[in-house]
């Protein structure tokens, strides 16, 4: 069934997404310091953003007649809870999302469905603004070149 690759990756996307509110309402909890308001309601936007893609990518499964997956990604407490680790560890999170979302774009064009492709870019475009929003987040004041790890 050519669905099937579409469902699987979908479900991947879905179980990434999981992971992610978990992920970035932890996160919020560990924040402490002058900058703790801001920041803990940013994480807590991340986490519901994250729960809206995994209804999405869900409701996507169903519509091509799978079954959602009940698995969440993977979630390694590294009990790394400074903000800037708080960041890498979420810039990681969203490269691993963008290239379950680009993989997903692949089998929407190999099974030509227009409506799984522009979902897909849709995804990515979001995506890609996170990443770099992330990664401006964890410049220092007055750099301009992109943070890289």
């Amino acid at each position: 069934m050519k669905n099937e690759l579409a469902i699987k990756a979908l479900n991947k996307i879905m179980e990434l997404e999981l992971a992610g509110v978990v992920k970035y309402t932890h996160y919020s909890l560990m924040v402490y310091g002058y900058n703790r308001i801001p920041i803990v309601s940013w994480l807590k936007g991340n986490a519901d953003e994250s729960l809206a893609h995994a209804h999405k990518a869900g409701e996507l499964v169903t519509l091509l007649g799978g079954h959602p997956s009940l698995k969440i990604g993977s979630l390694l407490e590294t009990e790394q809870h400074d903000i800037g680790d708080i960041l890498r560890e979420s810039l990681a999170h969203e490269k691993v999302a963008l290239t379950a979302y680009y993989d997903l774009l692949k089998v929407a064009e190999e099974i030509h469905s227009v409506l799984l492709e522009e979902y897909a870019r849709e995804m990515i475009v979001q995506e890609e603004l996170h990443l770099d929003e992330v990664n401006k987040m964890l410049r220092k004041p007055g750099d301009l070149e992109p943070f890289t790890q």
